[in-house]
């Protein structure tokens, strides 16, 4: 194997010396409305020069945040890329830990919120069909390679996309995978329901409408050749991925999955099986973390976090569990290890 992100191991090493000298910069921006869709908010994360003022950012009285320096300058050089995706219902507060672990060994980290999903924008029930994910993130890619001045010098050759749940379905179709609605709905009329068939509200409002039949968009190859590396944090819905546009898949994939399934959400596990099951098994990498929930890939509760987010969101607060056998901050650990490890080889 070829290493991805950097030519040699001389190289990474140097590179992990200067960002000892470095801080996390942390900006937001907003790309306008295109012709094809709305505007976008972009969360960036990426090396900086340390100026002594730090703030934290995404925390709130349920989660922990992130200490960075807002708006501080550049370091210079071309840096490698990691683009994320968050969840359904989500925003760009659910992965900045890993945006964190990410910048500190030099990586520059973009998040775009993707529009009416998040439960902190008024108007959250506007639910964004399925293929405007894929779009998202090539917008916000194409706006930091043709402006320096957002996150500063971007290597075009070292570029990956990160995505958690939805978020990961939104990756595989970076990465060249297909959707088919009829795939995924076919075994609906079964008197044992598969999971994808029992939120027909949710997928008439992504795209797929009750009778089965989707938007021709949703069918649409989203691929973005730019992108040399996909992780998928316990993704889904995978059902209606098809099995031959994911063995066609030419980019490396880390797939890694929850061994703990709750009530909540349902055959998540099976949905990351199916993907590494059909994916080339040369260029593809399967790890299930066996005590880690659906939600352990998301910031870390505080103490209280679980009976705050229950009154603020009856039903939710399950948001804060993860698998018993050990604590968030130790799953994150061996989450962001697996991760870096993975983007450091070259598997095209």
């Amino acid at each position: 194997m070829r290493l991805f992100l950097l030519a040699a191991i001389a190289v990474l090493s140097t590179l992990r010396v200067a960002m000892a000298d470095s801080a996390i910069g942390f900006k937001q921006t907003e790309l306008p409305a295109d012709a094809g869709g709305h505007a976008l908010t972009i969360s960036l994360w990426y090396p900086a020069a340390p100026l002594g003022k730090t703030e934290t950012v995404g925390e709130n009285a349920a989660f922990y945040g992130l200490e960075v320096q807002p708006d501080a300058p550049f370091l210079t050089g071309s840096r490698p890329l990691v683009l994320m995706s968050h969840g359904f219902g989500g925003s760009w507060r659910n992965l900045n830990w890993i945006a964190g672990a990410l910048v500190r060994q030099g990586f520059v980290v973009a998040a775009p919120d993707h529009k009416g999903e998040s439960f902190t924008e008024a108007d959250a029930t506007e639910i964004v069909p399925l293929w405007e994910r894929p779009r998202d993130i090539s917008r916000t890619l194409t706006a930091l390679l043709d402006h320096d001045d957002l996150a500063g010098g971007i290597d075009r050759g070292r570029i990956a996309v990160i995505g958690h749940s939805l978020g990961g379905w939104t990756a595989m179709e970076l990465a060249g995978a297909r959707y088919s609605a009829d795939l995924a709905l076919k075994d609906c009329n079964r008197a044992k329901l598969p999971p994808q068939c029992k939120a027909p509200r949710l997928l008439g409002k992504v795209g797929i409408v009750g009778d089965g039949k989707a938007d021709p968009r949703l069918a649409m190859d989203w691929r973005d050749a730019r992108i040399r590396a996909v992780v998928a944090l316990d993704l889904g819905p995978a059902a209606g991925f098809l099995p031959e546009t994911l063995q066609q898949v030419e980019v490396p994939v880390l797939v890694l999955a929850a061994g703990v399934e709750t009530p909540e959400i349902a055959a998540i596990k099976a949905d990351s099986d199916y993907i590494a099951r059909h994916l080339p098994g040369a260029t593809t990498v399967y790890r299930e973390i066996p005590d880690a929930s659906h939600f352990s890939f998301m910031q870390i509760c505080k103490p209280n976090g679980e009976k705050i987010v229950e009154e603020l969101s009856p039903g939710e607060g399950f948001v804060c569990r993860d698998g018993g056998g050990r604590d968030r901050a130790a799953l994150h650990a061996q989450i962001s290890e697996a991760i870096l490890d993975f983007l450091k080889v070259d598997m095209r």
